[in-house]
Protein backbone atom coordinates (compact mmCIF):
# COMPACT_ATOMS: atom_id res chain seq x y z
CA UNK A 1 0.00 0.00 0.00
CA UNK A 2 1.47 3.34 -1.04
CA UNK A 3 0.93 6.94 -0.01
CA UNK A 4 0.69 9.01 -3.20
CA UNK A 5 2.46 12.34 -2.79
CA UNK A 6 3.93 13.27 -6.17
CA UNK A 7 2.50 13.94 -9.61
CA UNK A 8 3.77 11.09 -11.83
CA UNK A 9 4.69 11.54 -15.49
CA UNK A 10 1.78 11.73 -17.90
CA UNK A 11 1.30 8.24 -19.36
CA UNK A 12 1.84 7.76 -23.12
CA UNK A 13 -1.85 7.99 -23.94
CA UNK A 14 -4.18 10.83 -24.86
CA UNK A 15 -6.09 12.24 -21.91
CA UNK A 16 -8.73 14.85 -21.17
CA UNK A 17 -9.64 16.94 -18.14
CA UNK A 18 -13.24 17.32 -17.02
CA UNK A 19 -15.19 18.64 -14.05
CA UNK A 20 -17.73 16.53 -12.17
CA UNK A 21 -20.09 18.02 -9.60
CA UNK A 22 -20.79 15.80 -6.60
CA UNK A 23 -23.04 17.38 -4.00
CA UNK A 24 -21.85 20.95 -3.58
CA UNK A 25 -18.25 20.27 -4.64
CA UNK A 26 -16.61 20.32 -8.08
CA UNK A 27 -14.00 17.63 -8.74
CA UNK A 28 -11.45 17.79 -11.55
CA UNK A 29 -10.64 14.48 -13.21
CA UNK A 30 -8.04 13.37 -15.70
CA UNK A 31 -9.39 10.49 -17.77
CA UNK A 32 -8.51 8.79 -21.01
CA UNK A 33 -9.55 10.76 -24.09
CA UNK A 34 -11.65 7.83 -25.33
CA UNK A 35 -11.98 4.06 -25.14
CA UNK A 36 -9.52 3.58 -28.01
CA UNK A 37 -6.48 4.45 -25.90
CA UNK A 38 -3.99 1.68 -25.19
CA UNK A 39 -0.39 1.53 -24.03
CA UNK A 40 1.33 -1.56 -22.69
CA UNK A 41 4.86 -1.43 -24.13
CA UNK A 42 6.35 -3.76 -21.51
CA UNK A 43 3.43 -6.18 -21.46
CA UNK A 44 2.60 -5.53 -17.80
CA UNK A 45 -1.15 -5.43 -18.38
CA UNK A 46 -1.03 -8.46 -20.65
CA UNK A 47 0.75 -10.49 -17.97
CA UNK A 48 -1.93 -9.39 -15.52
CA UNK A 49 -4.60 -10.76 -17.86
CA UNK A 50 -5.80 -7.35 -19.10
CA UNK A 51 -6.51 -7.46 -22.83
CA UNK A 52 -6.18 -4.52 -25.22
CA UNK A 53 -9.99 -4.27 -25.39
CA UNK A 54 -10.44 -4.04 -21.60
CA UNK A 55 -7.28 -1.97 -20.96
CA UNK A 56 -9.02 1.45 -21.35
CA UNK A 57 -11.98 0.65 -19.09
CA UNK A 58 -10.29 1.94 -15.92
CA UNK A 59 -9.78 5.36 -17.51
CA UNK A 60 -13.41 6.36 -18.08
CA UNK A 61 -15.94 7.73 -15.62
CA UNK A 62 -18.89 5.33 -15.66
CA UNK A 63 -22.43 6.04 -14.40
CA UNK A 64 -21.97 3.47 -11.62
CA UNK A 65 -18.94 5.40 -10.39
CA UNK A 66 -20.90 8.66 -10.26
CA UNK A 67 -23.74 6.95 -8.35
CA UNK A 68 -21.20 5.61 -5.83
CA UNK A 69 -19.53 9.01 -5.43
CA UNK A 70 -22.88 10.72 -4.85
CA UNK A 71 -23.82 8.10 -2.27
CA UNK A 72 -20.49 8.52 -0.47
CA UNK A 73 -20.98 12.29 -0.41
CA UNK A 74 -23.89 11.82 2.04
CA UNK A 75 -22.95 8.55 3.79
CA UNK A 76 -21.81 8.61 7.41
CA UNK A 77 -18.02 8.09 7.28
CA UNK A 78 -16.74 9.27 10.67
CA UNK A 79 -14.54 6.73 12.41
CA UNK A 80 -14.66 4.24 9.54
CA UNK A 81 -11.72 2.64 7.79
CA UNK A 82 -12.81 2.47 4.14
CA UNK A 83 -11.59 0.59 1.05
CA UNK A 84 -12.64 1.31 -2.52
CA UNK A 85 -12.18 -1.65 -4.87
CA UNK A 86 -11.63 -1.13 -8.60
CA UNK A 87 -11.44 2.61 -8.09
CA UNK A 88 -10.44 3.49 -11.68
CA UNK A 89 -10.26 7.28 -11.75
CA UNK A 90 -11.11 7.29 -8.06
CA UNK A 91 -14.01 9.74 -7.88
CA UNK A 92 -15.68 8.09 -4.87
CA UNK A 93 -12.34 7.92 -3.04
CA UNK A 94 -11.70 11.60 -3.79
CA UNK A 95 -15.13 12.49 -2.40
CA UNK A 96 -14.50 10.51 0.79
CA UNK A 97 -10.99 11.94 1.16
CA UNK A 98 -12.27 15.49 0.65
CA UNK A 99 -14.69 14.82 3.52
CA UNK A 100 -11.79 13.80 5.78
CA UNK A 101 -12.43 10.04 5.72
CA UNK A 102 -9.81 7.34 6.24
CA UNK A 103 -9.97 5.72 2.80
CA UNK A 104 -7.66 3.54 0.74
CA UNK A 105 -8.24 3.48 -3.03
CA UNK A 106 -7.34 0.32 -4.91
CA UNK A 107 -7.32 -1.11 -8.40
CA UNK A 108 -5.81 -3.98 -10.39
CA UNK A 109 -4.85 -1.98 -13.48
CA UNK A 110 -1.10 -1.25 -13.65
CA UNK A 111 -1.45 2.49 -14.37
CA UNK A 112 -4.58 3.27 -12.37
CA UNK A 113 -2.30 4.45 -9.57
CA UNK A 114 -0.75 7.08 -11.87
CA UNK A 115 -4.12 8.47 -12.91
CA UNK A 116 -5.35 8.44 -9.33
CA UNK A 117 -2.28 10.32 -8.08
CA UNK A 118 -2.84 12.97 -10.75
CA UNK A 119 -6.49 13.31 -9.76
CA UNK A 120 -5.55 13.71 -6.08
CA UNK A 121 -3.25 16.57 -7.01
CA UNK A 122 -5.65 18.17 -9.49
CA UNK A 123 -8.12 18.49 -6.61
CA UNK A 124 -5.50 19.94 -4.23
CA UNK A 125 -6.01 17.12 -1.74
CA UNK A 126 -3.51 15.75 0.76
CA UNK A 127 -1.70 12.53 -0.24
CA UNK A 128 -3.77 9.40 0.30
CA UNK A 129 -3.27 5.66 0.24
CA UNK A 130 -3.50 3.50 -2.87
CA UNK A 131 -3.14 -0.28 -3.02
CA UNK A 132 -2.63 -2.43 -6.10
CA UNK A 133 -5.09 -5.25 -5.39
CA UNK A 134 -5.21 -8.68 -6.95
CA UNK A 135 -8.34 -10.42 -5.66
CA UNK A 136 -6.69 -13.82 -6.20
CA UNK A 137 -3.78 -13.11 -3.85
CA UNK A 138 -3.51 -12.88 -0.09
CA UNK A 139 -2.63 -9.32 0.91
CA UNK A 140 -2.50 -9.28 4.74
CA UNK A 141 -0.76 -5.88 4.74
CA UNK A 142 -4.00 -4.35 3.48
CA UNK A 143 -5.75 -5.02 6.78
CA UNK A 144 -9.44 -4.95 7.69
CA UNK A 145 -12.11 -2.36 6.90
CA UNK A 146 -15.42 -1.11 8.31
CA UNK A 147 -16.78 -0.06 4.90
CA UNK A 148 -15.88 -1.55 1.51
CA UNK A 149 -17.21 0.09 -1.64
CA UNK A 150 -16.99 -0.43 -5.38
CA UNK A 151 -18.75 0.16 -8.69
CA UNK A 152 -19.12 -1.94 -11.83
CA UNK A 153 -16.79 -4.71 -10.63
CA UNK A 154 -18.44 -7.90 -11.87
CA UNK A 155 -17.15 -8.31 -15.42
CA UNK A 156 -15.93 -11.90 -15.64
CA UNK A 157 -17.54 -15.25 -14.71
CA UNK A 158 -14.98 -15.83 -11.93
CA UNK A 159 -15.43 -12.39 -10.38
CA UNK A 160 -18.30 -13.26 -7.98
CA UNK A 161 -16.21 -15.91 -6.22
CA UNK A 162 -12.99 -13.89 -6.26
CA UNK A 163 -14.57 -10.62 -5.13
CA UNK A 164 -16.71 -12.12 -2.36
CA UNK A 165 -13.71 -14.02 -0.94
CA UNK A 166 -11.49 -10.92 -1.12
CA UNK A 167 -14.10 -8.78 0.62
CA UNK A 168 -14.56 -11.40 3.32
CA UNK A 169 -10.80 -11.54 4.00
CA UNK A 170 -10.64 -7.79 4.49
CA UNK A 171 -13.88 -7.18 6.39
CA UNK A 172 -14.04 -6.38 10.07
CA UNK A 173 -16.54 -8.46 12.11
CA UNK A 174 -19.00 -5.58 11.73
CA UNK A 175 -18.88 -4.31 8.15
CA UNK A 176 -20.92 -2.68 5.42
CA UNK A 177 -20.25 -3.40 1.74
CA UNK A 178 -21.74 -1.21 -1.00
CA UNK A 179 -21.48 -2.29 -4.63
CA UNK A 180 -23.05 -0.34 -7.49
CA UNK A 181 -23.81 -2.66 -10.38
CA UNK A 182 -25.39 -1.90 -13.80
CA UNK A 183 -27.24 -5.24 -13.83
CA UNK A 184 -24.42 -7.42 -15.08
CA UNK A 185 -25.17 -11.12 -15.33
CA UNK A 186 -22.75 -12.03 -12.49
CA UNK A 187 -24.70 -9.92 -10.00
CA UNK A 188 -26.94 -12.69 -8.68
CA UNK A 189 -24.08 -15.14 -8.29
CA UNK A 190 -22.14 -12.54 -6.30
CA UNK A 191 -25.09 -11.98 -3.97
CA UNK A 192 -25.45 -15.72 -3.41
CA UNK A 193 -21.72 -15.93 -2.61
CA UNK A 194 -21.97 -13.07 -0.11
CA UNK A 195 -25.07 -14.57 1.52
CA UNK A 196 -23.17 -17.86 1.80
CA UNK A 197 -20.57 -15.95 3.84
CA UNK A 198 -23.35 -14.69 6.17
CA UNK A 199 -23.74 -11.18 4.81
CA UNK A 200 -27.26 -9.77 4.79
CA UNK A 201 -28.27 -8.38 1.40
CA UNK A 202 -30.42 -5.36 0.65
CA UNK A 203 -30.99 -3.50 -2.62
CA UNK A 204 -32.06 -0.05 -3.69
CA UNK A 205 -32.48 1.74 -6.99
CA UNK A 206 -30.97 5.05 -8.00
CA UNK A 207 -33.25 8.06 -7.81
CA UNK A 208 -35.37 8.97 -10.82
CA UNK A 209 -33.21 12.07 -11.28
CA UNK A 210 -30.00 9.99 -11.27
CA UNK A 211 -31.54 7.42 -13.62
CA UNK A 212 -32.49 10.12 -16.11
CA UNK A 213 -29.26 12.11 -15.83
CA UNK A 214 -26.84 9.17 -15.93
CA UNK A 215 -28.94 6.65 -17.91
CA UNK A 216 -28.34 4.21 -15.06
CA UNK A 217 -30.70 1.27 -14.60
CA UNK A 218 -28.70 -0.89 -12.22
CA UNK A 219 -28.77 -1.55 -8.49
CA UNK A 220 -27.25 -0.20 -5.31
CA UNK A 221 -26.40 -3.44 -3.51
CA UNK A 222 -25.57 -3.44 0.20
CA UNK A 223 -24.24 -6.35 2.27
CA UNK A 224 -23.94 -6.16 6.04
CA UNK A 225 -22.44 -8.37 8.71
CA UNK A 226 -22.30 -7.99 12.47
Amino acid sequence: MHLLPILPPTPPVEVKISTVIVGDHAFTLQSLKDKQQFSDPEGVAERAGISSSTWPLFGSLWPSGVILAELISIHELDGLRILELGCGLGLASLVAHQRGADITASDYHPIAQDFFAINVMLNHLEPMHFALCDWEKLQPELGLFDLIIGSDLLYEPNHPALLSAFIHRHSKPQVEVIIIDPDRRQQREFTRAMEGLNYIYSMAKASIEQTDRLLFKGKIMTYRRG
